[in-house]
């Protein structure tokens, strides 16, 4: 098999996404073949939508890989890249971040020997390249090994495990400001002539949230359940915010350019006490199955804000205490933890605790074209 690259990684779960895990010094020195490899690795363009000639299965919680790397920062431990593939185009997304897959870049970590934890609860710091934030991971460490079975459940996931905690230290947007547009409620003006109030947020990743009854939902459907054209409705309010934030000169370059960053979640309050809000996100156009990690970061601080829509629905800011909201596969609950300065309250951390495990561990056989 001499027309073929051999890469050695890992398949892993990492709260209730599935990435390829690969250590940077396993790919080619030129990062310019980095692309295509990936790409053909995962199954990418597959114009049936399955990735079925490569480790993706056609789903965007799937299609996904993690470059990890001894850190070059001595406050870091190790550095992780993310990578959004898409299924349909030759393209990957470097532009955000994976809250869920970043549970799992702790245990790659020890498993590679990139870090060397001593037994018992270990930190491991992680420096997220795409945001430029610092992410720390508390974890069991067992003769040298890092814990990944228990009986720790996340809904979304069928089966139990070790409890990770991360802690995102200084959530805001390390280009701007946590309100990039300067306000705590914008007016989106939509292509199609009307508006509607957004919070455009710049936490964990660029999202914004909007209320699900403004587009004709209740803030609780499957995806099965709403009709395409409130869909691409949802989609033009995206592109709107991308125009706002100032990622995107127009809205046919947001769609182009930017197609999964911002995020846009759809809300809706909850007369249950114990949850605060319904709470929906897509993901590349998609309805996501469960919430993305990233997307609860930036609800989280929206809703411990005063004045945001997310803290409207929710009855009031949600401070001092963990934040719970709905999603189509249950339940999650994380806490933005406050602090002061000259200016008043900011957020210094969101924690949030997820499972993950290495599912297969070898080489990807990736075919030379």
């Amino acid at each position: 098999m001499d027309n073929d690259y051999r890469l050695p990684a890992t398949l892993m779960r990492g709260g209730t996404s599935k990435g390829l895990f690969i250590r940077a010094d396993a790919l080619p020195d030129d990062t310019e073949q980095w692309q295509s490899l990936l790409l053909r690795a995962i199954g990418s363009p597959d114009p049936y939508g399955r990735q079925t000639d490569g480790l993706g299965n056609g789903t965007t919680r799937s299609s996904k890989v993690v470059i990890v790397s001894p850190s070059r920062r001595d406050d870091c431990d190790v550095d992780a890249l993310f990578g959004h593939v898409f299924t349909d185009e030759a393209r990957i997304d470097w532009s955000g971040n994976c809250g869920n897959l970043a549970a799992a870049v702790p245990l790659f970590a020890v498993m590679e020997k990139l870090a060397r934890p001593e037994d018992g609860v270990a930190t491991i710091a992680i420096w997220q390249a795409n945001v430029g934030k610092r992410i720390l991971a508390e974890l069991e460490i067992f003769e040298g090994q890092a814990v990944w079975q228990g009986d720790f459940l996340i809904d979304g996931v069928a089966f139990p495990g070790a409890p990770i905690r991360l802690r995102y230290l200084d959530p805001a947007g390390d280009c701007s400001e946590m309100f990039p547009t300067g306000l705590l409620m914008d007016k989106l003006k939509l292509p199609d002539g009307s508006q509607v109030d957004a919070t455009l947020i710049d936490a964990g990743n660029p999202t914004l949230f909007v209320r699900a009854r403004d587009f004709g939902l209740k803030g609780r459907e499957t995806a099965a359940e709403i009709d395409p054209a409130i869909m691409r409705r949802l989609e033009m309010a995206r592109a709107a915010a991308t125009v706002a934030i100032g990622l995107a000169d127009d809205i046919f370059a947001a769609g182009r350019e930017y197609p999964a960053t911002p995020k846009i979640s759809f809300l809706s309050q909850d007369d249950d006490p114990d949850c605060a809000l319904h709470a929906r996100a897509l993901s590349m156009g998609k309805l996501h199955p469960a919430y993305p990690g990233t997307d609860a970061i930036a609800l989280a601080c929206a809703c411990a804000t005063e004045g945001t829509l997310p803290a409207e629905l929710a009855g009031g800011p949600v401070r001092g205490m963990p934040l719970t909201f709905s999603h189509p596969s249950g339940r999650l609950t994380l806490e933005a933890v406050l602090g002061l300065d000259s200016l008043g309250w900011k957020v210094d951390e969101v924690v949030l605790t997820r499972t993950a495990r290495p599912l297969m561990r070898g080489e990807v056989f990736i075919p030379l074209d």
